[in-house]
Protein backbone atom coordinates (compact mmCIF):
# COMPACT_ATOMS: atom_id res chain seq x y z
CA UNK A 1 0.00 0.00 0.00
CA UNK A 2 1.95 3.24 -1.17
CA UNK A 3 1.04 6.11 1.39
CA UNK A 4 2.02 9.98 0.83
CA UNK A 5 4.61 11.30 2.39
CA UNK A 6 4.01 13.18 5.25
CA UNK A 7 3.86 17.00 4.52
CA UNK A 8 3.40 16.26 1.23
CA UNK A 9 0.59 17.61 -0.97
CA UNK A 10 -2.32 16.07 -1.87
CA UNK A 11 -2.78 15.15 -5.39
CA UNK A 12 -5.11 17.45 -7.94
CA UNK A 13 -8.24 15.45 -8.53
CA UNK A 14 -9.87 16.03 -12.06
CA UNK A 15 -12.63 18.29 -11.46
CA UNK A 16 -16.05 15.78 -12.10
CA UNK A 17 -19.26 16.94 -14.19
CA UNK A 18 -21.17 15.89 -11.36
CA UNK A 19 -19.25 18.16 -9.09
CA UNK A 20 -21.56 20.66 -7.79
CA UNK A 21 -19.36 23.54 -7.30
CA UNK A 22 -18.28 23.15 -11.34
CA UNK A 23 -21.69 23.19 -12.29
CA UNK A 24 -23.05 26.44 -9.93
CA UNK A 25 -19.68 28.19 -11.68
CA UNK A 26 -21.30 27.38 -14.71
CA UNK A 27 -24.94 28.36 -14.11
CA UNK A 28 -23.44 31.64 -12.74
CA UNK A 29 -21.42 32.20 -15.79
CA UNK A 30 -24.61 31.43 -18.03
CA UNK A 31 -26.52 34.07 -15.73
CA UNK A 32 -24.06 36.56 -15.95
CA UNK A 33 -24.13 36.06 -20.10
CA UNK A 34 -27.55 36.00 -19.89
CA UNK A 35 -28.11 39.79 -18.17
CA UNK A 36 -25.62 41.54 -20.03
CA UNK A 37 -27.34 40.59 -23.54
CA UNK A 38 -30.55 41.39 -22.01
CA UNK A 39 -28.59 44.75 -20.85
CA UNK A 40 -27.72 45.48 -24.46
CA UNK A 41 -31.60 44.90 -26.04
CA UNK A 42 -33.22 46.86 -23.43
CA UNK A 43 -30.87 49.33 -24.06
CA UNK A 44 -31.57 49.64 -27.76
CA UNK A 45 -35.31 49.27 -27.33
CA UNK A 46 -37.41 52.59 -28.05
CA UNK A 47 -41.54 53.04 -27.29
CA UNK A 48 -43.77 55.29 -28.92
CA UNK A 49 -44.66 58.40 -26.63
CA UNK A 50 -46.92 61.58 -27.36
CA UNK A 51 -45.30 64.72 -27.57
CA UNK A 52 -46.66 68.44 -27.79
CA UNK A 53 -47.52 68.94 -31.85
CA UNK A 54 -47.80 72.80 -30.54
CA UNK A 55 -47.21 74.39 -27.46
CA UNK A 56 -49.79 73.03 -25.03
CA UNK A 57 -51.15 76.43 -22.51
CA UNK A 58 -53.20 75.71 -19.17
CA UNK A 59 -56.44 74.94 -19.61
CA UNK A 60 -56.55 74.61 -23.10
CA UNK A 61 -59.10 71.54 -24.76
CA UNK A 62 -56.40 68.60 -25.19
CA UNK A 63 -57.29 65.65 -27.47
CA UNK A 64 -54.99 63.17 -29.27
CA UNK A 65 -54.61 65.66 -32.17
CA UNK A 66 -52.67 68.09 -29.68
CA UNK A 67 -49.97 65.65 -30.14
CA UNK A 68 -47.47 64.03 -32.41
CA UNK A 69 -45.91 60.66 -31.91
CA UNK A 70 -42.42 60.25 -31.59
CA UNK A 71 -40.01 57.52 -30.54
CA UNK A 72 -37.79 57.16 -27.59
CA UNK A 73 -35.50 55.89 -25.21
CA UNK A 74 -36.58 56.35 -21.82
CA UNK A 75 -36.20 53.39 -19.55
CA UNK A 76 -37.21 52.76 -16.21
CA UNK A 77 -39.52 56.42 -16.55
CA UNK A 78 -41.45 55.87 -19.28
CA UNK A 79 -44.50 55.08 -17.33
CA UNK A 80 -44.47 58.99 -16.04
CA UNK A 81 -45.31 60.22 -19.75
CA UNK A 82 -48.28 59.81 -21.81
CA UNK A 83 -48.21 57.23 -24.68
CA UNK A 84 -50.63 56.39 -27.63
CA UNK A 85 -51.71 53.27 -25.62
CA UNK A 86 -53.32 55.49 -22.77
CA UNK A 87 -56.07 56.93 -22.70
CA UNK A 88 -56.76 60.66 -21.93
CA UNK A 89 -59.12 61.97 -18.84
CA UNK A 90 -62.91 63.09 -19.93
CA UNK A 91 -62.62 66.43 -21.11
CA UNK A 92 -58.93 66.33 -20.72
CA UNK A 93 -57.25 69.83 -20.48
CA UNK A 94 -53.79 70.88 -20.15
CA UNK A 95 -52.99 71.82 -16.08
CA UNK A 96 -49.63 72.78 -17.02
CA UNK A 97 -47.90 74.29 -19.78
CA UNK A 98 -45.85 71.96 -22.09
CA UNK A 99 -43.26 73.69 -24.75
CA UNK A 100 -43.99 72.50 -28.28
CA UNK A 101 -41.88 69.12 -29.08
CA UNK A 102 -41.88 67.96 -25.40
CA UNK A 103 -42.60 64.64 -23.75
CA UNK A 104 -46.09 65.07 -22.72
CA UNK A 105 -46.13 63.99 -18.88
CA UNK A 106 -49.17 62.22 -17.25
CA UNK A 107 -49.02 65.05 -14.91
CA UNK A 108 -49.46 68.06 -17.07
CA UNK A 109 -52.97 66.62 -18.59
CA UNK A 110 -56.29 66.10 -16.13
CA UNK A 111 -59.67 66.68 -16.19
CA UNK A 112 -61.12 70.58 -15.75
CA UNK A 113 -61.05 69.94 -11.87
CA UNK A 114 -58.41 69.61 -12.06
CA UNK A 115 -57.27 73.17 -12.52
CA UNK A 116 -56.03 74.56 -9.71
CA UNK A 117 -54.99 77.86 -11.73
CA UNK A 118 -56.53 79.81 -14.18
CA UNK A 119 -55.47 81.80 -17.13
CA UNK A 120 -56.11 85.99 -16.30
CA UNK A 121 -55.09 88.63 -19.02
CA UNK A 122 -52.84 91.51 -18.14
CA UNK A 123 -52.08 94.37 -20.84
CA UNK A 124 -49.10 96.10 -20.81
CA UNK A 125 -47.40 98.98 -22.95
CA UNK A 126 -43.99 98.96 -21.52
CA UNK A 127 -41.26 96.44 -23.37
CA UNK A 128 -41.08 93.21 -21.86
CA UNK A 129 -37.56 91.48 -21.34
CA UNK A 130 -36.50 88.96 -24.40
CA UNK A 131 -36.70 86.29 -21.54
CA UNK A 132 -40.90 86.42 -20.76
CA UNK A 133 -42.25 83.85 -22.47
CA UNK A 134 -44.97 81.14 -22.23
CA UNK A 135 -43.42 79.03 -19.52
CA UNK A 136 -41.54 81.38 -17.71
CA UNK A 137 -42.37 83.10 -14.41
CA UNK A 138 -42.70 86.81 -13.44
CA UNK A 139 -43.12 89.39 -10.64
CA UNK A 140 -46.88 91.16 -11.23
CA UNK A 141 -46.08 95.02 -9.65
CA UNK A 142 -49.66 96.96 -9.20
CA UNK A 143 -50.17 100.89 -8.82
CA UNK A 144 -53.04 102.15 -7.70
CA UNK A 145 -54.72 105.59 -8.71
CA UNK A 146 -54.38 108.21 -6.13
CA UNK A 147 -56.69 111.15 -5.57
CA UNK A 148 -54.53 113.49 -7.34
CA UNK A 149 -54.53 111.39 -11.07
CA UNK A 150 -50.96 109.94 -9.78
CA UNK A 151 -50.44 106.57 -8.84
CA UNK A 152 -49.82 105.03 -5.47
CA UNK A 153 -46.30 103.10 -4.65
CA UNK A 154 -46.25 99.88 -6.92
CA UNK A 155 -46.38 96.63 -4.76
CA UNK A 156 -45.95 93.41 -5.47
CA UNK A 157 -49.24 91.70 -5.99
CA UNK A 158 -48.35 88.36 -7.99
CA UNK A 159 -45.22 87.25 -7.30
CA UNK A 160 -43.75 84.53 -9.38
CA UNK A 161 -46.91 84.51 -11.83
CA UNK A 162 -46.79 81.61 -14.69
CA UNK A 163 -46.84 83.29 -18.12
CA UNK A 164 -49.29 80.64 -19.92
CA UNK A 165 -49.39 82.85 -23.38
CA UNK A 166 -48.66 86.08 -24.72
CA UNK A 167 -49.24 88.25 -27.96
CA UNK A 168 -47.73 91.36 -29.00
CA UNK A 169 -50.03 94.19 -31.04
CA UNK A 170 -50.44 97.61 -31.67
CA UNK A 171 -52.49 99.99 -29.55
CA UNK A 172 -55.58 101.08 -30.96
CA UNK A 173 -54.06 104.60 -31.72
CA UNK A 174 -51.36 103.05 -33.73
CA UNK A 175 -49.18 104.92 -31.38
CA UNK A 176 -47.11 101.68 -30.04
CA UNK A 177 -47.14 98.35 -29.41
CA UNK A 178 -49.06 96.90 -26.40
CA UNK A 179 -48.65 92.96 -25.19
CA UNK A 180 -51.41 91.22 -23.59
CA UNK A 181 -50.00 88.25 -21.06
CA UNK A 182 -51.72 85.38 -19.53
CA UNK A 183 -50.68 85.10 -16.46
CA UNK A 184 -51.99 81.47 -14.08
CA UNK A 185 -53.85 82.94 -10.70
CA UNK A 186 -55.30 80.66 -8.18
CA UNK A 187 -58.89 81.70 -7.15
CA UNK A 188 -57.18 83.56 -3.74
CA UNK A 189 -55.47 85.47 -6.15
CA UNK A 190 -58.38 86.56 -7.93
CA UNK A 191 -60.58 89.12 -6.10
CA UNK A 192 -57.51 91.91 -5.57
CA UNK A 193 -56.00 91.89 -8.66
CA UNK A 194 -59.25 92.18 -10.42
CA UNK A 195 -59.81 94.73 -8.49
CA UNK A 196 -57.25 96.80 -8.94
CA UNK A 197 -57.45 96.13 -12.75
CA UNK A 198 -60.74 97.02 -12.56
CA UNK A 199 -60.13 100.49 -11.51
CA UNK A 200 -57.52 101.22 -13.45
CA UNK A 201 -54.19 100.69 -11.88
CA UNK A 202 -50.67 100.40 -13.32
CA UNK A 203 -49.62 97.26 -13.67
CA UNK A 204 -45.65 96.68 -14.58
CA UNK A 205 -43.99 92.80 -15.52
CA UNK A 206 -40.89 91.88 -14.20
CA UNK A 207 -39.45 88.45 -15.56
CA UNK A 208 -38.47 86.46 -12.27
CA UNK A 209 -35.75 83.72 -13.14
CA UNK A 210 -35.60 82.60 -9.55
CA UNK A 211 -39.82 81.53 -8.99
CA UNK A 212 -39.23 78.28 -11.89
CA UNK A 213 -39.62 75.36 -10.08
Amino acid sequence: MVTEPHGAAPRLRKPSWKDPRLLIGILMVLASVAGVVALVGNAGRTVSMYAAKEALVVGQRITTDSFTIVQVQLGEVDDKYLNPRAALPEKAVAVRMVPKGELVSRSSIGPTDALDRKPVPITIEEPLPKEVLAGTFVDVWVALPDQSNGFQIPVLMLPGAEVAALNTGTSSLGSGKKTQLMVLLGDAQMPKFLGAVANKAKISVVWNPGAAP
